[in-house]
This record gives structure tokens, sequence and C-alpha cells, in this order.
């Protein structure tokens, strides 16, 4: 929960308690709320921590109260190319290098073209041609 603690203010009225600061802060004193001075606002405001609230005030600002965002990790094309290159063996690395810097990317891409469209057409698990 994002907000654990409530003015006076923004209970008023919640499930069943008070309809005005004033009730509010007498029930918080006659039930024993756990309680903090207000940061940045002058005189005796003071708010109350959730746990200490009735349970129907609990439960109906936790229902209020907006779901958390979730943001999925996304694996950047550049970090996946990383790790891959990191996967490979020494052996595969000075390959791939060697072929990159005489035939060029667009030579690498043009073969896996080619070998994606044999591919579609036979299937990836038949033989290759014998001529």
């Amino acid at each position: 929960m994002k907000n654990e603690w409530f003015a006076a203010k923004e209970l008023i009225g919640i499930a069943g308690l008070p309809s005005s600061p004033q009730g509010i802060n007498q029930m918080a004193r006659r039930e024993g709320w756990v309680s903090r001075r207000r940061k940045g606002v002058q005189g005796k405001a003071v708010e109350y921590h959730i746990d200490s609230l009735p349970l129907s005030a609990r439960n109906l600002l936790i229902l209020q109260e907006e779901p958390a965002g979730y943001q999925v990790e996304r694996n950047d094309s550049l970090v996946v190319l990383i790790e891959c290159f990191r996967r490979m063996t020494e052996s595969e690395r000075e390959r791939l290098l060697t072929f990159l810097m005489r035939e060029g990317i667009g030579s690498l891409l043009a073969r896996i073209s080619d070998e994606a469209t044999a591919d579609a057409m036979t299937g990836p698990d038949s033989e290759p041609e014998k001529r």
C-alpha cells in the first residue's frame, strides 16, 4: 500500500467514521489510534496510521487505492545480442567477427534470410540436397 498515513479530513464519513475532523480526532483519542504530526503543516495537524483504523475503514481505503503499476522488463535488442555473444565459445566469436569484418553485416543477413527461405520450403530438419 502506497499511502499508510491519513489526515482526519481524508477519513471523514468513510465506512461509518464520524462526519467531521473533530469527530475523527475524538474517536482516534478514545480508541488509541497511532498518530504522528503532519509534515509541512502548521498547528496541531496529525495523521493516523492505516493499521489503527477500524477494519471497515481500512478495507475501504485499500480498495480505493489505485492498483500498483507493473512494468514488464523488456530485453533490449542490444542486450540480447551481447548476451548471445557472451555465451559463444572463443572460436565461435572469432569466426563471427572474422566473417563480419570480411563480408559485412549485409552478407550475414542475406545468408540468414536465404537459410530461412530454404527451411520454409524444405523444413528445418530435412537433409540438404546433394548435387
